[in-house]
């Protein structure tokens, strides 16, 4: 019975091989949306994750061409530094800090100069118009603003600056993608259903005579139904297994190899994270076919 229902679904295929490989290529299209926009969340949460570790807070100290408004009493004393240091050691925000190193004028200026190249503007800047800083780690990102709150109004601090703002702006357009990606599938994965709803109407009604014959014989309402609800089912899974291997390529040659390439700094995603995406697309695949070939089936085939 079995190979008996295979057999018609696989002609039934044969049949609408126009609109079989329409559904496979919008179902390929659409979870291939969903396949990228969750590698794009995947990535977006590890580099959270990388970036929260590394986040810096900069405390800048006063120079002689501070605004007075910020260094009335203008550059950084001996003094003033000391106590800066003294509060990241064992003071009110040793607490905070997992490390800090400092950074000189002189060290400030080689770190501009090696970010922005020996042009001609760069090359008139001198080490007395750089900031002396600390660069403070801390053991937990979230208690940036306590830390920023404890410095901002010391005595030789002109500004204390986190990398957190920036952050939020970069995930904010990452997280931006990933939505646009998530609609783009759902609009994809519509189409996909009301395309399994009009192949599976135009089957029944090709083989409406043979589904009289059924019905004469005595055959069952599941057994009448299920190679229409397989038809469906199979041409999905066909289009969730292509947008399986194009997630596999874009996490292993896209970000894993090229990307990776192209930006050493970040940690990006590889084929292991597609992996467990393929899964779920298989499973929206199937759910989705076979439901709507069912609801199809039992509104149009009269059993």
């Amino acid at each position: 019975m079995l190979l008996h229902m295979l057999g018609e679904t696989f002609t039934s295929l044969r049949r609408n091989v126009a609109m079989v490989s329409a559904l496979i290529l919008v179902t390929f299209i659409s979870l291939t949306f969903v396949g990228a926009a969750a590698l794009m969340q995947t990535q977006v949460d590890r580099m959270t994750d990388d970036f929260h570790e590394r986040l810096e807070v900069s405390v800048f100290l006063c120079t002689e061409d501070s605004p007075p408004s910020a260094c009335p009493a203008g550059a950084v004393t001996d003094d003033q530094r000391d106590a800066v240091e003294a509060s990241l050691e064992d003071g009110a925000a040793s607490q905070y800090v997992d490390s800090f190193r400092y950074e000189s004028q002189d060290e400030a200026l080689e770190n501009f100069l090696d970010q922005r190249g020996q042009d001609a503007e760069s090359s008139a800047v001198e080490a007395s118009d750089m900031p002396e800083s600390f660069r403070i780690l801390l053991q937990d990102p979230e208690q940036y603003e306590v830390v920023t709150e404890l410095f901002a109004s010391a005595p030789g601090v002109e500004s204390v600056a986190d990398q957190q703002e920036i952050l939020d702006q970069v995930f904010g357009i990452l997280n931006g993608m990933t939505m646009v990606a998530l609609i783009i599938a759902a609009v994809m994965i519509v189409c996909a259903v009301l395309l399994v709803s009009t192949t599976i109407r135009l089957s029944a009604f090709s083989r409406r005579r043979e589904t009289g014959i059924k019905r004469l014989v005595g055959a069952s309402k599941s057994m009448i139904r299920l190679p229409f609800i397989l038809e469906g089912s199979l041409a999905a899974l066909i289009g969730a297994l292509l947008a399986c291997a194009a997630t596999w390529v874009i996490a292993e040659f896209v970000l894993g190899q090229w990307l990776a390439r192209q930006v050493p700094g970040i940690s990006f995603v590889d084929s292991s994270a597609s992996w467990v995406i393929m899964p779920i697309l298989v499973l929206i695949a199937l759910v989705l076919a076979a439901l709507a070939s069912w609801l199809t089936v039992r509104r149009y085939l009269r059993v």
